[in-house]
Formats: C-alpha cells, structure tokens, sequence
C-alpha cells in the first residue's frame, strides 16, 4: 500500500506493517515519520533495534542475517536501513528475498530519499508496498505552510492570529526544523495561550531557507513579491546564481515545448501528463502556460542567454540585477522592483 503523510498517525493506531519505505528530501517531516513509526512499534513490543547507513559498499547479507537471527531475549526488532541514495543497487534482490519472506518478529523501516517515478515502479519497491507501505513525504510549500504552522501551534496549545501566522511563516519558510523549534521557544517563553504578532518579532529568530526549485515554482505562478524575496534570500545564504539560471533555463525549454504543443490544440492536462509534470508542479506550470504562449517563454530562453552571458563575465552587467529582470519578466510584472 501506498501512505500519504496525514494518513500515518490513524493508519499505526490500525496496525503495524512490516515493512515501511520513507522516501523524500524534507528531512524534518521524514525524522518524524520514521520517529511515529517505530514508537508504534515500540508500543506494540518491538523493543530491540538495529540501525545500518546503507552506501555502495553496504553488505546486504546483513539484512537477511539479522532478520534470521534469534534475540538473546527472543525479543521482536525493528530494523532502520538509512539510504544515502535512492537506488539500492545491489540490495534490489534482497529487498525481494526479504519481502517472499517476512519474519513474523521484525519490523523493517527504509528511509531513503525522494524516489524517481521510474523507482515507485521497480519490482523491489512493488514487493515492499506489497507486504508493506511506501511513505512519500513532500516538502511544505507556501501555500501549505499556515495551515502547518496552525497545527503544530495548536497542538502545543498556542493560538496565534491571522498576522502572528502570516509573520511567522515568512520567518522560518522552508525550514520546518527551525520552525519546531522557534515553536516550542514561544510555548516555553510566552506560555500557551494567544500569539500575536508582536510576540513573533520579539521572540522568532529569522530562519527562512530559501530552495532554487522552489523560486522557479513561485515565479511560475506568478508570486513576484515572493519570488524576489526567495531571490534575496538565496543571495544572502550564498547561493550561486549559475544555478538559479540553470533551473530557470532547463524549466524554460521545456516550457517552449509544451507551450507549442498547447498551440496545436492539446488540453494543458494532457500535455501536464505528456511531459511527466509532477501533480504538485502542475498549478506553477498551468499558470506558466496560461499567462505565455511559445514565444513569450522564447523571449524568456533569450533573456537566460543574456543572464548567462553576464555571469561568464561576456558581458558588462550585475548578475543578480539581471536575474531580477528576468523573474519579473517570468511572472510579468512590471513593477519593476530593484535589485537594492
């Protein structure tokens, strides 16, 4: 079976699998479902634990010999494999082997990052998800983000306002470990109860961490105030802007040919679904080829030619003023907002 993260806490208070595969890039929200997890586990008198950091020279015998072997105190385990990639290689045979026979005293936890969509469809993963469940943990977006927020709050029973949120979330965007903390700081600080915003600004500290992706994305959609917010965040943690055109350049092409092939008459769902665009990608890219058609998104590929002229030092300009140009032009806004 396949679990979405809000189904985890209802799903371990049916049942305990044996095996569970988290798979994501949000570290936070992948500690706390493996933490959920093997406390249920606990809970149910899986009280033994093995730990093994999976690499290339990984010996995946071990999995198979620990899953045989007896406890001194004959007591249920739980094994945690932590993948440093998401192809186990190797380990592809000896996940099935493990998978034809489960050990009735074992609970297996994989966590691994993000799969591919060729990877959810390998026959090493269909046999976990067959004896088992597969967990894909999404990053939190914005949009996203205060209704998170709201609950990990309330559940600490802190009550905040619309403005005490809306600050919040600006502050510790993408970085839902520093959000945990700040939120546990206000419980301990200012005790439960109301929190408005000038509680935020006397007692959160600043830990917005901004992703190269995810200012395409919101560019896309066309957010400008937050894209260039995202843009002078990546600047002040020293982001390099070759990356940030390159995304911006590889998100383009594409763009052009979707965008021609809308032109020829397909619904933008079937070319979402023709280009493989991830369902949580498609309300940026939908946006993105409603508001341009082929040749806005050429002009734009040209306007990435320039960027890059100017970084490789081809051209006289400031690399990040030119970047601002074109996530204006991207979003369409002519505001014009500078660079400062």
């Amino acid at each position: 079976m396949k679990l979405a993260l809000p189904q985890l806490t209802e799903h371990l208070q049916r049942e305990i699998l044996p095996v569970y595969f988290i798979s994501g890039d949000e570290p936070f929200q992948k500690d706390q479902a493996l933490n959920q997890i093997r406390t249920a586990a606990v809970d149910a008198g899986f009280t033994e634990r093995q730990v093994y950091h999976v690499d290339r020279n990984f010996d995946w015998t071990q999995l198979q010999q620990q899953a045989s072997s007896m406890s001194l105190f004959a007591e249920k385990k739980i094994i945690e494999l932590r993948m440093r990639s998401n192809k186990p290689g190797d380990g592809a045979k000896a996940l099935v082997t493990y998978c034809e026979a489960i050990p009735d005293d074992t609970v297996l936890i994989i966590v691994s990052p993000k799969l591919e969509p060729a990877q959810q469809k390998a026959k090493w993963f269909n046999a976990i998800t067959q004896v088992g469940a597969g967990l894909a943990v999404w990053p939190i977006d914005r949009r996203e983000l205060p209704q998170w927020a709201t609950r990990r709050m309330q559940q600490r029973g802190l009550q905040p306002d619309a403005q005490a949120l809306s600050l919040f979330c600006d502050r510790i965007e993408g970085n839902l470990l520093a959000a945990d903390q700040e939120i546990e700081k206000l419980l301990l600080l200012s005790g439960a109860g109301e929190v408005s915003a000038e509680d935020i600004v006397e007692l959160v500290t600043d830990s917005a961490r901004y992703d190269v992706f995810n200012l395409v994305d919101t560019a896309l959609l066309g957010d400008v105030e937050h894209s260039v917010k995202m843009m002078h965040g990546l600047k002040d943690e020293g982001q390099e802007v070759v990356l940030i055109s390159w995304a911006l350049a590889r998100e383009i092409r594409q763009l052009i040919s979707m965008a021609r092939v809308v032109e020829e008459g397909k619904r933008l769902q079937a070319v979402c679904e023709q280009y493989r665009v991830w369902p949580k990608r498609r309300a940026a890219v939908l946006a993105a080829l409603q508001r341009g058609n082929s040749g806005f998104w050429a002009d734009r590929l040209q306007d990435c030619a320039q960027l890059d002229r100017v970084i490789k030092g081809q051209k006289m300009g400031n690399r990040w003023h030119e970047l601002l140009q074109l996530l204006l032009q991207i979003a369409e806004n002519p505001a014009g907002l500078k660079a400062g």
